[in-house]
């Protein structure tokens, strides 16, 4: 599927920069951003609810720009779910079916397999108000599928549901979706969803795509500050970019020098800088250890499997650092420690922040 230069707007709200995009057939892809950022826009263009100001659209090659959207074979599934409740799962399944006059006994076939697939065969004469909400979630997905779309729109369909049983569902259209090979674009504004389903992701602000690339390139190798904040978390220091080295750059921050082997390859020119380190990244140390950034523990908080310690860091921008320790590493509140910035990995934006 292509989107060659689609834009939109609503009188003078620009929803949705021109936008390029190619998606490879049997891709999980998610549009991931925050609200009003565009990429339900997006999702509604490609399922031809919305008509695009400027551009085209493609899926297999064929332009279906101008084509209705019960002729471009999309499967939806919608954030409410949009079941009907007057009709039993079985008749909310075939709902597709029966309008593009598909033949009873086929019908019948495709609805026992689509329901067999989400594992709710014992449940195909019950209404939707005697589901759970995972349970509906499972039908709107089989309604979705039994018309063996081209394409599978997602937008938030978890969003309604408690933190195990959205983990659960995650996993569950993540295997159909390999199991089918079908080609899925997964709209929401979770990062950590996007992260564990996703094959790649388009990173949206403001109605544009800040960056595309794998989860792991996404986390890694965030292109600009907006990215770097909206997808994890981050630490954010005031530093000083002294010079440029063939490796990357040599920063003065926190009243400690670090050269810095970076990953980008346009630096800021020398100056007032960020530097933009992951938790996982920084190293609790002694206070006195040479090259250590000073600060003092303002809280500790126990997650399980490690503790978050919060720190407070005049060389930090917002005077606040996290970094994650194991629990037995975890130091109380007005402790002073000493903080260990890495040498690979951070990124450095310019000052003012660069693009957002």
């Amino acid at each position: 599927m292509k989107i060659d230069g689609v834009s939109k707007s609503f009188g003078k709200t620009v929803a949705l920069e021109p936008v390029w995009l190619k998606i490879r057939r049997g891709e999980f892809l998610t549009l991931l951003g925050p609200s009003g950022c565009g990429k339900t826009t997006i999702l509604n263009l490609i399922a031809g609810f919305l008509e695009a100001d400027k551009g085209e659209i493609f899926i297999d090659d064929e332009l279906v720009t101008q084509v209705p959207p019960h002729q471009r074979e999309i499967g939806i599934v919608f954030q409410n779910y949009a079941l009907f409740p007057h009709m039993s799962v079985t008749q909310n399944v075939a709902y597709g079916l029966r309008t593009r006059r598909i033949s009873k006994a086929e019908t019948e076939t495709r609805v026992r397999e689509a329901l067999d697939l989400v594992k709710l065969q014992d449940f195909a004469d019950r209404r939707p108000k005697q589901l759970s909400g995972g349970q509906q979630q499972r039908v709107a997905l089989a309604r979705a599928l039994v018309i063996r779309p081209r394409v599978l729109l997602l937008d938030e369909p978890f969003s309604a549901l408690d933190r195990n049983l959205r983990t659960a569902m995650q996993v569950e259209l993540k295997e159909i979706q390999s199991r089918l090979g079908l080609t899925t674009v997964f709209v929401t504004h979770d990062q950590t969803e996007a992260l564990s389903m996703s094959e790649r992701i388009a990173v949206m602000s403001r109605g544009s795509i800040r960056q595309i690339g794998t989860p792991t390139e996404i986390y890694d190798h965030p292109q600009n500050r907006f990215v770097s904040t909206f997808v994890g978390d981050a630490n954010l220091f005031s530093a000083d970019l002294l010079r440029k080295t063939a490796q990357g750059a040599r920063l003065g921050v926190g009243g400690t020098t670090l050269d810095l082997d970076t990953y980008q390859d346009d630096l800021p020119d020398p100056g007032p800088v960020t530097l933009f380190v992951r938790p996982e990244q920084c190293t609790l140390t002694a206070p006195d250890q040479p090259g250590a950034i000073t600060a003092t523990v303002a809280l500790s908080v126990y997650q399980g499997s490690h503790a978050e310690l919060h720190l407070d860091c005049p060389a930090s921008e917002d005077g606040r650092v996290m970094l994650r320790v194991p629990c037995g590493e975890a130091q109380d509140a007005g402790t002073k420690v000493g903080l260990a910035l890495p040498q690979r990995g951070p990124a450095i934006y310019a000052k003012e922040g660069g693009p957002e």
